[in-house]
């Protein structure tokens, strides 16, 4: 160990300890924002909390989130660079340390995981060791200049200050520049670009295809002529749109560690932490205020079915996801509340058929998207997924709850074409009849494909990409037309 009298610049290299930040340096993400998004998630009452901790200071902040147990930790990416960097200073005999401001115990479980470091130096509920604080106790433990060391934030200018060699992680350009120009003798072994195809991808544009159930009124009213109505339905498609992307941002933020445990979620933009986790909030707000002003160009009614949707959404995402068979009633009522923004937008007759029907075939779809989780977990071999309400032994009851649910929806189809309703609109009522077999088809198809575990997405997207869904589509629209 290097003496504070002896800087390390007269030493052998090999021998100067190298030094490794953790949250965005080692980690992919930050410690503290996974830990606050966690509370968050499984406290949704207790959100206070967060803010009375703050006020007593960072560092106790972080220990008493660390006193609420492990958050998934060891699921969280490591960056590849930084995890090299260590490995060749491990081959070449170096001492090897991780100083982080996150807690102790965090900290701790990084080094178990990283294996072959030399010690840990991290906050202890009394003091953040960040910043001046952080350079402070390395140059008391190696002494100026006698340690190497990786930073990433500005908050580590002080440390560069005191380290004999500086290696950045640059999340942007621009810091990288700054750092550059202040330690001419920095390596940035990292310089991330802005990935704009990350941010579009956290929005889901591939979920927006749900919104076109906006639609589906003007379609079934024979609106479809009507330029106003058309107008109308499409700033209220849009309006959702945006509205469904900010709670998806909202809901990746809160399931990070169910998301990172999916063989296909654990790709979104936060979960493998392209975006870094603080940016997510500010986005979903943005967005958000777009819908709400969009909205508000439409009618209040309309407007109010969309703060239903978004109160609805959150309260998915922050409690009923986690509740058995609740949280599939609640996507399948999410459903029919388009359908109803869509009547409203255009002012269309209130159909309780078609709310009915919307009610049962997508609490179908949605029982049938849990039971094809539930159906790649057994097949993986792993066990019911975290933060959900369901065992994997359940599917004996939630296909047949599924089944019931596709096949009420039928039956809804078959009282409706024997209404009145049904004589007003259309000349030969009695080809819509057809229309039943091919929904019992395509209900059928769906839930076989989901039990063999062929159904690998959101049975509506899968619906968008697959082409016997299609066929089903458009011959039961041709009998619609031929119907009128």
């Amino acid at each position: 160990m290097t003496n504070p009298e002896h800087p390390a610049e007269k030493s052998d290299p090999k021998q100067v300890p190298l030094v490794v930040d953790v949250d965005g340096t080692l980690l992919r993400s930050d410690l503290l924002h996974e830990a606050a998004l966690q509370f968050v998630a499984q406290n949704p009452l207790e959100c206070w909390k967060l803010l009375y901790w703050l006020l007593l200071g960072k560092a106790v902040l972080k220990s008493r989130l660390a006193e609420r147990g492990d958050f998934g930790i060891d699921s969280i990416p490591l960056r590849d660079e930084t995890m090299a960097a260590i490995r060749t200073a491990q081959a070449q005999g170096r001492e090897t340390y991780l100083a982080s401001a996150s807690d102790h115990r965090w900290v701790d479980k990084v080094a178990e995981r990283v294996g072959g470091l030399t010690g840990v130096l991290a906050s202890d509920g009394e003091t953040n060791l960040a910043g001046t604080a952080k350079a402070a106790a390395l140059t008391g433990k190696f002494g100026r200049l006698g340690f190497d060391y990786i930073g990433d934030a500005r908050v580590d200018i002080p440390v560069w200050e005191a380290a004999r060699g500086k290696l950045v992680v640059a999340h942007r350009p621009g810091f990288a520049k700054k750092i550059i120009n202040r330690f001419p003798d920095a390596e940035i072994i990292v310089q991330s670009d802005r990935d704009l195809r990350a941010w579009l991808e956290a929005m889901r544009p591939h979920q927006w295809a749900k919104n076109l159930l906006l639609f589906l009124p003007l379609l079934l009213g024979h609106r479809f002529l009507d330029v106003g109505a058309v107008m109308e339905s499409s700033i209220g498609f849009v309006a959702f749109c945006l509205a469904a992307s900010s709670a998806y941002i909202i809901n990746d933020l809160l399931d990070l560690p169910g998301d990172r445990d999916h063989h296909r979620k654990c790709n979104r933009p936060f979960a493998d932490c392209r975006i870094r986790l603080i940016h997510g909030p500010p986005m979903a707000l943005a967005i958000l205020a777009v819908a709400i002003v969009l909205a508000s160009l439409l009618n209040t009614r309309f407007l109010l079915i969309l703060l239903i949707y978004v109160a609805a959404t959150l309260s998915y995402s922050l409690l009923l996801k986690r509740r058995l068979l609740v949280d599939v009633i609640t996507l399948g009522g999410l459903y029919t509340l388009r359908v109803l923004a869509g009547v409203i937008a255009t002012g269309s007759h209130q159909s309780p058929w078609l709310l009915m029907f919307s009610l049962f075939i997508f609490l179908s779809l949605a029982i049938v998207k849990r039971c094809s989780e539930l159906v790649a977990r057994r097949e993986a071999g792993k066990s019911a997924p975290p933060g959900r309400g369901y065992r994997i032994q359940d599917l004996e009851v939630m296909f047949p709850l599924g089944a019931a649910a596709g096949f009420c929806a039928i039956l809804v189809i078959t009282e409706y074409l024997s209404s009145p309703e049904v004589v007003a609109l259309y000349s030969h009522p009695q080809r819509l009849w057809l229309i039943c077999p091919l929904l019992l088809y395509w209900i059928g198809r769906i839930l076989v494909l989901a039990s063999r575990n062929e159904l690998h997405d959101d049975p509506i997207i899968f619906a968008a990409r697959d082409r016997n869904s299609w066929l089903t589509a458009i011959t039961a629209s041709g009998i619609v037309l031929v119907s009128i």
